[in-house]
């Protein structure tokens, strides 16, 4: 969190592919792989991010556990800073907006006006996930259960219907992907991108977000993984790692 956080006070001016960013193709449309865990698509202008859980430590809170209360703005910070690098026209979060049912309704006024601040010219559309069903009160922009954008479908949780025998071009949140490599004789395990060429899973942005590894039974049947590759999130920049050359 500390490093994704610095990386996201560092100065940045727009540009189409940020330093340390990577350069991917999903189903035949370009996109850019942000080390601070965003998805950006040039051709139509779209920024991508998913899995929020926003106001996580109110969630556990109202539930009698205390946890810091600084995840929603640190989180927000973030996704200002990516939304500052590349001026997207159209911003999409693939669900778990908020971390609880509750959330967006009591979410503080300050907080509420960070998002509207950067929703402000252009269009922000909410997908809805199994944390954040009924969409979100008071905020701007459409809640929706899915949404077909040119070439790609969005939605919250990777469809098995549309896996790799099936329809193509799937970019999906949920499973918080992570990966393991080994690096200096340490084993470093790093969230990621995960994919192999027509469906991509997007790593989790929110601060508190934990990561299921692309070994997990989870994962089982969504990728073919003789073309999967792991985006991980370095310290400044995307690192690509082959399925086949990560510790399982």
């Amino acid at each position: 969190m500390l490093h994704r956080l610095r990386l996201a006070a560092q100065s940045s001016t727009v540009t189409p592919v940020a330093t340390g960013a990577e350069e991917i193709v999903v189903h035949g449309v370009a996109a850019v792989c942000d080390p601070l865990g965003g998805l950006y698509l040039p051709a139509t202008g779209m920024l991508v991010v998913s899995d929020l859980h926003l106001e996580k430590g109110a969630a556990f809170a109202r539930r009698g556990m205390m946890l810091p209360p600084y995840d929603t703005i640190a989180t927000l910070n973030i996704l200002a800073a990516v939304i500052a690098r590349y001026d997207p026209k159209v911003v999409v979060s693939l669900g778990d907006n908020f971390h609880d049912r509750r959330g967006s309704e009591y979410l503080p006024a300050n907080l509420r006006t960070m998002i509207a601040d950067m929703a402000r010219g252009r269009d922000w559309i909410w997908i809805n996930g199994n944390h954040d069903p009924d969409g979100t009160i008071d905020l701007p922009g459409t809640c929706t259960d899915e949404l077909v954008y040119g070439d790609l479908v969005f939605r919250h949780e990777p469809s098995l219907a549309t896996g790799p025998n099936g329809v193509k071009g799937e970019v999906a949140g949920h499973l918080h992907p992570s990966a393991t490599v080994r690096r200096r004789e340490k084993s470093v395990r790093r969230p990621c991108f995960a994919s192999d060429g027509h469906r991509l899973l997007m790593p989790a942005f929110g601060v508190l977000a934990g990561g299921l590894d692309l070994n997990h039974k989870a994962m089982q049947g969504i990728f073919d993984r003789e073309t999967l590759v792991a985006h991980l999130l370095g310290r400044d920049r995307i690192y690509s790692v082959r399925y086949g050359n990560l510790l399982g």
